[in-house]
């Protein structure tokens, strides 16, 4: 999906430089999907899908949550294009701090000291990989260089994808802690929020010069690009529900440092050794985290059964739930 968006943003052949659009487009897709398949289940015992009744109010609970969703895949977008897709899992690593930042100030939570490292490694990657990327854009007048504005979509982005942790924990019981259901009235909330979104940006006039509007590939790129997307979230909950937390998280870890290697190969960059190491700190200080906190949590727990209270136990989950979040597309939460 990463690769499929951007290149519907940046390359020569399209390059339609309209992110919101493409977002919306993506949205709409999912939103029609779930639409068949819900009216498929009523009719054909092969189908099997939850029944989806649309009410307002709900959409109007969900609504909070659709917000900071259109702020997450918007940045995640923009960052792709204004990034390569090599750096792109550097210039959107600051998730993990984000979660630590709100945890403490939101939820109150002390800080170890193994999660400050943590969160130090990842930081230090990230500002070695801004020097490292500025550097190669200098050095070499064909690399696409390092983009401001990149970086600032990248860091909005991290911060998006923190919050929505924390917005889908609070979101989830009002659809029944039913996951398609999530999905459906967040796509529709976040496709009537980027309609109006697309006019304000300024995006009609690139819309009307883009000579590709006839053309199937360009249809079937934004529909596989949308269909990706749902794949994704079902993927994630099925890989929590059946593994753990800390599997998901290590695997989606693992998932950015291929992407990374693949995307030099396929767009033929040459990095640098200060390069793979700011992407390797990234990604260590990722896992190194995600290792932490699973220990704590199952410290908490521990603590609190031998106690003899659940109040420990309880709050140990709680709080992992919170820190669940996918290393690209956010958090999925447990069907």
């Amino acid at each position: 999906m990463v690769f499929l968006n951007k290149y519907l943003l940046s390359s020569k052949t399209l390059k339609l430089d309209a992110p919101l659009f493409i977002t919306m487009t993506q949205c709409a897709v999912a939103v029609v999907v779930f639409t068949f398949l819900a009216v498929s289940s009523k009719n054909y015992d092969f189908v099997s899908f939850p029944e989806i009744n649309f009410s307002i109010a709900t959409a109007l609970q969900v609504l909070p949550l659709s917000v900071v969703f259109v702020s997450m895949i918007t940045f995640n977008n923009l960052t792709l294009k204004f990034l390569g897709v090599a750096f792109y899992n550097v210039g959107r690593s600051l998730t993990t701090v984000f979660n630590v930042v709100f945890s403490y100030a939101v939820l109150g939570q002390t800080l170890s000291v193994q999660v400050i490292t943590c969160c130090a490694i990842i930081v230090s990657g990230f500002l070695l990989g801004i020097k490292e990327e500025h550097s190669s854009s200098t050095d070499d007048q064909s690399h696409a260089g390092l983009s401001v504005s990149g970086i600032v979509c990248g860091i909005l982005a991290s911060l998006s994808v923190a919050l929505y942790a924390i917005y889908t924990k609070r979101v989830l019981p009002i659809v029944d802690s039913n996951i398609w259901r999530l999905q459906f009235y967040n796509n529709l909330n976040a496709l009537l929020l980027l309609i109006p979104l697309v006019l304000i940006m300024g995006e009609v006039g690139t819309l009307r010069s883009f000579r590709f509007w006839n053309n199937p590939m360009f249809w079937g790129l934004i529909v596989t690009a949308g269909v990706f997307g749902i794949a994704i979230g079902y993927v994630t909950a099925l890989q929590i529900q059946v593994t753990s937390p800390l599997t998901h998280n290590v695997s989606g870890t693992a998932k950015a440092g291929a992407q990374t290697v693949l995307a030099c190969a396929v767009f033929s960059e040459t990095k640098s050794g200060w390069w793979w190491l700011s992407n390797a700190m990234v990604l260590a200080g990722s896992s190194a985290y995600t290792y932490v906190r699973m220990s704590e949590m199952k410290k908490s727990n521990g603590n609190g059964v031998g106690n003899g209270g659940a109040g420990g136990g309880k709050e140990g989950k709680k709080t992992l739930l919170v820190m669940e979040q996918d290393s690209e597309e956010g958090p999925v939460p447990k069907p």
